[in-house]
């Protein structure tokens, strides 16, 4: 039972219309006999209170994890035929099933790559609607990665995002930029290239790489979906945005079937209303 999580210690039950009752009972509901609350199986998940028949959801969830570069709202609802309002909270509501989540047992470890850039552009005459956004991404050399968006680019919050996603007996990777400087004393070593000096990948003396080459191939694909497919994108709901793609780096190695598969698993215990999206 998703209200009571009660499993069989108490009967559930299916519920059947009765034959002299003209009340009408849903396929699929059943009632916990614990909580004595009725429920289907999409309570719980990104489907609940969803008017949308599930094959349409299914077809949505393969476009977004089939599209490299992802796809506008107003796309979806033309392949789907449905209302740009729906496919827009659909499309919502599967970026925040697929976020990564960042356990304290799973950090990103070895050699981790950590660069930072901007979405929405630069300048001083930034509007309110138009500024530009700072995304951190951290990526774990030939593993999985993580992504962060951050109010500016300061030590202090630099230093937050290294603690929630990079174990500290990593080797972090880095530009010359001085914030990365003391927050990064904690942890094993820390190799930086030069960018300015046109220095982009080195070679050390261990035989060891070091570069954020892999962070600059992210960002590119970040913003051919923004420039692309979105145009703009607001910073209240650039974190969905940034994990979308994240979780489509994390599974590059899958087939579109198999990520499919993986983000269908992933939709259980994340709950989005229309209230919290806008």
């Amino acid at each position: 039972c998703p209200h009571c999580q009660n499993h069989k210690e108490k009967p559930i039950y299916k519920l059947q219309p009765k034959a002299t009752s003209k009340s009408k009972v849903r396929k699929g509901v059943h009632k916990c006999g614990a909580c004595r609350k009725q429920f289907t199986v999409t309570v719980g998940t990104i489907f609940e209170d969803s008017h949308l028949p599930i094959s349409k959801w299914l077809m949505a969830i393969f476009i977004i994890c089939s599209s490299k570069k992802s796809i506008s709202a107003l796309q979806l609802s033309r392949m789907l035929k449905i209302t740009y309002k729906a496919a827009w909270f659909m499309a919502h509501r599967l970026r925040f099933a697929v976020s990564p989540e960042m356990p304290l047992n799973n950090l990103l470890k070895g050699v981790v790559e950590v660069d930072e850039t901007f979405v929405g552009g630069k300048g001083y005459r930034c509007t309110r609607y138009r500024r530009h956004t700072p995304v951190v991404a951290l990526i774990e050399r030939d593993g999985n990665m993580a992504t962060r968006v951050v109010s500016n680019v300061t030590q202090k919050n630099l230093g937050k995002v290294l603690h929630e996603c990079v174990s500290k007996d990593s080797v972090v990777n880095t530009d010359e930029h001085t914030a990365y400087r003391k927050p990064l004393k904690e942890w094993k070593e820390h190799q930086t290239v030069v960018h300015s000096k046109y220095e982009y990948s080195r070679k050390n003396a261990d035989g060891t790489k070091s570069g954020i080459n892999s962070c600059e191939s992210f960002f590119s694909l970040l913003k051919r979906g923004v420039y692309g497919s979105w145009h703009h994108v607001s910073r209240e709901h650039l974190p969905k945005y940034a994990n979308e793609f994240a979780f489509r780096w994390n599974t590059r190695g899958q087939t579109d079937g198999e990520r499919m598969e993986t983000a269908i698993g992933m939709v259980t215990g994340k709950r989005l209303t229309y209230r919290q999206a806008v």
